[in-house]
């Protein structure tokens, strides 16, 4: 009989940790060596329709208000349930809100292996939340961490060593593939440009809901860049309440109508095909899937040197890393890298290639399915 495996996601909303858990869960239902089952905290989303496909029966929503409600004891109570009748061997959480739901719940329900992950390095939780996480920990049997960078930051933290496992995000190469013509996704992107005159795409993919992607950098370095390269545009795909703030900020800077909010963008193949070089000016990340995209789109990428970004980027052979706040280096590196398109080209055909070799889905699903079945063994004993 195949172990059963629940994964419990927080939402179907298109963030990072939604779309690797979506992924793995995809992987592992391929490879058949585990029954794979699916929970959620929010069955909203629109990634929800990704899976339409996939065999996973019932996905059980368990809706939160706060941890510390009458709701929470009530769906805490119905997850206990469902994890001991579905007999779930692990269960594996994403995020901040599902390890604290789901190790709770799978500690009172006696799931023979909890695994949590962490994925960031930024200070983004409150005192409150930090207590409440590191309970979360302590009830986990072992932590996955996307990045050398997160797990120095959990061991920093008090976990041992031993408890954390590094298993990278893995990349469907397939999907940052596309057919269109560079008319075509420009279209398909609502890019309104004349193409009779020359124009060079820098984009950049990431939420507006934080400020901790700050976008506010990316657009001080845009200014500079714009200066040196008149023909430059900017694309910025990413949706959120900080999206307004933003086009003031652009209005300011004297480079609206070269800055192209795209709001959220389902055509990243579309849109990195058209792109000369891709940005990330994050404050703090803990493995960017941005990055790993850019690089599998082949695209020269400029980047914050901060969480796991040097991991996946080599510095002068696949892309530029640069001081987190410093716009004036990453504008130094851009203008670079459009003025040098050959040189450019080149670090995206190396970048491509390393991506296939260090962060495909293969190597994702293969650690991930060793590191079950040695925490299986480990209990069983």
């Amino acid at each position: 009989m195949r172990p059963a495996v629940l994964h419990l996601i927080d939402s179907f909303n298109q963030g990072g940790s939604e779309r690797q858990a979506l992924q793995l869960t995809r992987l592992l239902l391929q490879s058949g060596r585990y029954e794979v089952r699916l929970a959620c905290l929010s069955p909203d989303g629109a990634l929800r329709s990704s899976i339409d496909d996939l065999e996973l029966g019932d996905i059980p929503s368990f809706p939160l208000t706060s941890f510390y409600d009458q709701n929470a004891i009530r769906q805490l109570r119905r997850l206990v349930r469902w994890l001991q009748t579905s007999g779930i061997d692990i269960v594996h959480t994403h995020d901040f809100y599902t390890n604290v739901f789901g190790m709770a719940g799978g500690s009172i329900a006696r799931v023979p292996v909890r695994l949590a992950s962490m994925r960031e390095t930024a200070e983004m939780r409150s005192a409150a939340q930090k207590r409440v996480q590191k309970v979360a920990y302590s009830l986990a049997h072992h932590i996955v961490a996307n990045s050398k960078a997160v797990e120095n930051k959990l061991v920093a933290d008090g976990i041992g060593p031993e408890k954390v496992s590094v298993i990278y995000n893995g990349l469907d190469l397939k999907r940052l593939e596309t057919s269109l013509t560079r008319s075509e996704a420009l279209a398909v992107l609502g890019v309104n440009i004349d193409e009779a005159k020359p124009v060079r795409f820098i984009s950049i993919v990431a939420n507006m809901r934080h400020e901790v992607k700050d976008y506010p950098m990316f657009l001080r370095a845009a200014r500079s860049v714009k200066r040196a390269v008149p023909d430059a545009v900017f694309l910025l795909a990413g949706e959120g309440e900080l999206e307004e703030s933003l086009k003031s900020l652009a209005r300011e800077l004297g480079i609206v109508e070269s800055t192209l909010f795209l709001g959220r963008c389902e055509k990243v193949a579309e849109l990195l095909s058209i792109s000369d070089v891709c940005v990330l000016s994050s404050k703090a990340e803990g493995f960017s899937n941005s990055i790993l995209e850019y690089m599998a789109a082949g695209k020269p990428v400029v980047a914050t040197n901060v969480g796991g970004a040097a991991e996946a980027i080599a510095e002068d052979e696949t892309g530029f890393l640069v001081p987190s706040g410093d716009d004036a280096m990453m504008a130094e590196r851009l203008i670079s890298l459009l003025l040098d398109p050959d040189r450019a080209l080149k670090m995206g055909a190396l970048a491509k290639r390393v991506v296939s070799e260090r962060f495909s889905c293969e190597a994702q699903l293969s650690r991930t399915e060793h590191l079950y079945e040695t925490l299986l063994s480990a209990r069983s004993r």
